[in-house]
């Protein structure tokens, strides 16, 4: 059923608050275990928290499953909700750059005021003895007209005080020079201190709320909170348009404590005004100005919004022009689905949706075709898989067990099947025969010649059993094999083989190597190469092959591998690389066997970066005890 077919289902959650809210009716009605009804409460409103939400979920997988209604709200949240967040970044940042605006007109004229005071104070300590007159005819004036009321103490030979009753005590010694913005018996005073050898003058303004305001007029209240408040009459300016609206800008200040010269106290400065106020200030306009700036910005959005509108229309209409086709398709899935592949969908119009009405129906013209195809992959994959079983089968299970020589061979075949060779086999008690090899090509047709090649040794070696096995020839029984792989394979099969013989008694190796890549025999920290002894087995009937004999001493460590251990890239197109497996062997020269091989392959692996293998991956390592 499709879901928009789908019913509604109520579920556990949905039925547990019903019923908790059924007993908690029963409960309130009946005046039963009034401890018990603030549990169910609160449980009821729990669930009815959670039961909302799947409510809204499934109501709104609902609304968006017909592909009309998804497009819709695509339209929407491409289209309108973009303005939105335009809108709603251009006024944050209207009244980031209005407030900046603002509370810096403000406290730079507070800062200058403030500044201004050290002229003042300083002049005053140069004149000592005249510091009165001079003060009330020079500064007096000109201190009112920026702090209307202040109080000054000058402390020297005599003390003077202005005005004459002012209570203005001294600061704690701990005081030496400043000026700034003091906190003072749970008040805001603007305050300079000043000291000369033979003076010291401190003199502090109150900073009330008219006097913030009146900083920069016009522009409305200000307040330093929490030391000043609003008084009843309003310094903000009237609305100049509907969207000049009264707005607050905070700007956090750092205050000095009288009692502590160390001590700061946070206080936040606070400007309450109208955007059209902070415009006049700033550019010395007239509010005119501001209100054809808000207005054109509220013309210019109203024009956005309309063009919205116009385009969400739009969008609508070409959906009624999509989900047509799209239900076409989905009603054609639905046969299809139900295996009705004879179902055609119509095809109407000449455009994209026409043309992949009609791909659809070619497409179900070819998908009985495709599933029959399918069938034969899966049944040769199976094939695949149990060839890969039957090949697993032909490696060699056990290790022949010799006193002197201990062997250990691992294929790690890149696919399914692996073309490469590897084998043991005991002749007598005191000799053994190991051999690898590597088949041209991948695949089933490798892995055909890698079991004929097995087959041909084990047969000739279980054939010449009975001789004794000084008497048996590496390079006669190579040469044997060349010769019936050529009779009996393709031209353009062959493969790479290296065949040996060892004597546990003389401790002697005897091998062949038909083209493959010399073995490394490791002897004392050094390395010696076992070089071929003449070409590939299966190209040339005619090929002769020679043999050599080494002696094995105790400690060396006969190492075969094929090209997939050395020839694999990294990433830079670098090879592995024989130096780079020697110097692995090397390093895990004291383990055994096994753990020599694991830490190659390993190696290898980490050296590509993938686990995926370039080429099938063999080793045979062979230890002289």
């Amino acid at each position: 059923m499709s879901r928009a077919g789908e019913r509604w289902r109520i579920g556990g959650i949905e039925k547990s608050f019903l019923a908790l809210v059924l007993l908690y009716a029963l409960l309130y009605v009946s005046h039963l275990l009034p401890g018990l009804r603030p549990l169910l409460s609160f449980a009821a409103f729990v669930l009815g928290i959670i039961a909302l939400v799947r409510v809204l979920r499934r109501s709104l997988r609902r609304a968006i499953w017909l592909l009309r209604n998804r497009l819709i709200a695509a339209y929407i949240l491409i289209a309108v909700v973009p303005i939105v967040l335009i809108v709603a970044l251009a006024g944050i940042a209207a009244y980031a750059v209005i407030g900046q605006m603002a509370v810096y007109l403000v406290n730079n004229e507070l800062s200058r005021r403030v500044t201004f005071l050290e002229g003042p104070a300083a002049g005053l300590t140069q004149f000592p003895a005249t510091s009165r007159a001079v003060f009330d005819a020079r500064f007096v004036p000109l201190i009112q007209t920026r702090f209307p009321h202040f109080e000054m103490l000058i402390r020297g030979e005599d003390e003077e005080r202005f005005p004459p009753d002012n209570t203005l005590t001294p600061p704690p010694p701990a005081w030496e020079r400043a000026n700034g913005l003091i906190v003072r018996q749970n008040a805001v005073y603007a305050w300079v201190h000043e000291r000369s050898p033979k003076s010291e003058i401190t003199l502090v303004a109150p900073i009330s709320h008219d006097l913030l305001s009146n900083l920069v007029p016009g522009l409305g209240d200000v307040d330093l909170v929490p030391y000043t408040s609003h008084s009843t009459e309003s310094h903000v300016p009237p609305r100049q348009s509907p969207l000049d609206i009264a707005v607050s800008f905070p700007y956090p200040l750092q205050l000095e404590a009288w009692g502590s010269p160390n001590t700061s106290l946070s206080a936040v400065l606070l400007v309450h005004t109208r955007p059209s106020a902070v415009l006049a200030t700033v550019f010395g306009q007239s509010a005119q100005w501001a209100e054809i700036v808000m207005g054109a910005f509220a013309t210019v959005a109203t024009l956005f919004l309309l063009v919205e509108l116009a385009s969400l229309v739009a969008g609508i209409h070409l959906s009624r022009t999509i989900t047509g086709a799209v239900n076409e398709l989905y009603l054609g899935t639905q046969h299809v689905k139900e295996g009705d592949f004879a179902h055609r969908i119509r095809v109407q119009g000449n455009d994209q949706l026409a043309e992949l009405g009609s791909s659809f129906n070619t497409m179900t013209a070819n998908l009985g075709q495709l599933i029959t195809v399918t069938k034969e992959n899966e049944r040769l994959q199976s094939e695949l898989t149990i060839a890969r079983e039957v090949q697993s089968q032909l490696f060699p299970k056990a290790v022949p067990s010799l006193r002197g020589l201990t062997l250990a061979g691992v294929c790690r075949p890149a696919s399914t099947v692996s073309g490469d060779y590897y084998d043991f086999l005991s002749i007598s008690e005191r000799a053994v025969a190991f051999a690898l090899g590597d088949v041209a090509g991948k695949g089933i047709s490798a892995a055909l010649l890698m079991a004929a090649i097995q087959s041909n040794m084990r047969t000739q070696l279980t054939v010449t059993n009975g001789l004794r096995h000084d008497h048996l020839s590496a390079a006669a029984l190579v040469a044997t094999l060349n010769r019936q792989l050529y009779a009996n394979t393709a031209p353009e099969k062959y493969a790479t083989f290296f065949f040996a013989l060892y004597d546990d008694v003389d401790h002697t190796l005897t091998y062949t190597n038909a083209g493959h890549l010399p073995p490394l025999l490791m002897r004392k920290e050094a390395f010696e190469r076992l070089d071929p002894t003449g070409t590939v087995v299966g190209a040339f009937p005619g090929a002769n092959y020679g043999e050599q004999t080494v002696p094995l001493q105790p400690g060396d460590v006969l190492v075969a591998y094929t090209d997939g251990l050395v020839e694999p890239e990294n990433v830079y197109g670098e090879m592995f690389g024989e130096e780079r497996l020697q110097e692995l062997i090397l390093r895990h020269a004291k383990e055994d066997s096994a753990a020599i091989i694991a830490h190659a392959m390993e190696g290898v692996i980490q050296w590509t970066g993938s686990s995926e293998l370039q080429d099938d991956m063999t080793m045979l390592v062979a230890r002289r005890l």
